[in-house]
């Protein structure tokens, strides 16, 4: 088995015979049912492989997907223009990095599609491409767009650039609701809905389903995939921890498992963490390895938010949605990031109770954040920090570490 540790790129995996988790079926189901598409989920989730996917699927490459559910349920595979801005690939820190990966992207596309010299701005030219891709193709634009938010999230503790950031893009993204007619689907992902810079309220009519119940398991693995495609890795893993497949599956599922993007959904492991272990055939926290977000951190140090009430907080969608309030509760944000999670809901008051996804995550945060809401000294040790995690699970703490 070749695990596909770090690739994003559909064509790569397909073609190089990498393990892949087929979420097709669940991508015909999107393509066929909207237009305009909001997808949130934390970091090393799978997000920018679902969007390479899109990309091959709209430019109706199908050799990719033979085997695969899609290839059954898609009759037509059509090919259509496609515009791919992925805004991982740089360091935001002024307001000219912005601009030169929007420039980049623009250069290629109207290489491809042509110019107008009277287009002078970034949404000028973004309405001009859009157009004329759909004329000269004779198919309407799909536009796809990774991470959305990491500009504004890099920039999130300078107030001034953030407010570039938000300019640019609110009028570059507002492009896409006025040139709905030339456009088949536009789908943005990211690991935050930032409401409060209003990024997208010039584009209102898109389909948030992060919270979605039917596309709960759009990224990620779950135990039913493992279980129907992994089994023999498991079995691999168990032999060499010593320990029987049924206790792996278990280790497996505590260790990685429990991420749930809406109310009674099935458990989402983190592909990452997965995948990096049955590769190593060693469990470990992979997942921190890649380090914490830095506006966690920063989140985290200046807000005023009590510890005791980590776990115990009852919280709506709409705060879930959106992390406008970090200063008082910083909770949407740890949700988003992925190191809290859905445990259970209450459909009389309509509000979510949180949680710890699984023991990888709870041991992170005890480890990297945990700190940044007490005036702790690292040489105090671990096991500090990690009874108070449990005290604070049990409800049996009560005075703050100030």
């Amino acid at each position: 088995m070749r695990y596909p540790i770090g690739i994003q790129d559909f064509k790569t995996i397909r073609t190089n015979d990498y393990y892949y988790a087929d979420k097709t079926a669940l991508l015909y189901k999107l393509v066929k049912g909207g237009q305009f598409y909001f997808l949130s989920r934390p970091r090393r989730f799978g997000k920018s492989l679902l969007v390479s996917m899109m990309e091959c699927y709209f430019k109706g490459e199908r050799t990719l997907f033979k085997g695969l559910a899609i290839d059954q349920l898609e009759k037509e595979w059509l090919s259509y223009p496609v515009l791919h801005l992925d805004l991982n690939a740089e360091k935001y820190t002024t307001p000219e990095a912005l601009a030169s990966i929007l420039n980049r992207h623009m250069a290629k596309w109207e290489k491809a599609y042509g110019k107008d010299e009277n287009e002078d701005t970034l949404s000028a030219r973004f309405s001009g491409i859009i157009q004329r891709a759909a004329e000269q193709t004779g198919k309407k634009v799909v536009i796809l767009v990774d991470e959305y938010d990491k500009p504004l999230l890099q920039a999130f503790d300078n107030k001034e650039l953030q407010e570039d950031y938000r300019a640019t893009l609110k009028a570059f993204y507002g492009v896409e609701k006025s040139m709905g007619a030339y456009i088949q689907m536009a789908f943005f992902t990211g690991v935050t809905k930032l409401s409060k810079v209003s990024v997208f309220s010039d584009l209102n009519n898109l389909a948030d389903i992060s919270m979605d119940h039917r596309y709960a398991e759009i990224c990620g693995i779950t135990e039913q995939e493992i279980r129907g495609d992994l089994d023999e890795e498991v079995g691999k893993l168990a032999e060499r921890c010593k320990i029987t497949k049924d206790a792996c599956y278990e280790r497996l599922k505590h260790t990685y498992d429990g991420y749930h993007f809406d109310a009674d959904t099935v458990g989402v492991y983190n592909p990452f963490s997965l995948l990096r272990t049955l590769d190593s055939q060693v469990f470990k926290d992979y997942w921190f390895e890649t380090g914490t977000p830095t506006i966690l951190a920063e989140a985290l140090k200046k807000g005023n938010y009590h510890l005791e009430e980590l776990l115990q907080e009852e919280v709506t969608a709409d705060l879930l949605g959106s992390i406008d309030s970090l200063d008082v509760n910083p909770l949407p944000l740890l949700y988003q990031s992925g190191y809290l999670t859905i445990k259970s809901y209450d459909e009389r008051f309509h509000t979510y109770k949180l949680g710890f996804p699984n023991d990888e995550v709870e041991r992170g945060f005890t480890q990297f954040l945990l700190p940044f809401f007490t005036c702790l000294n690292p040489t105090q040790g671990p096991s500090f920090v990690t009874n108070f995690v449990k005290d604070v699970e049990k409800g049996t703490r009560r005075t703050p570490l100030i």
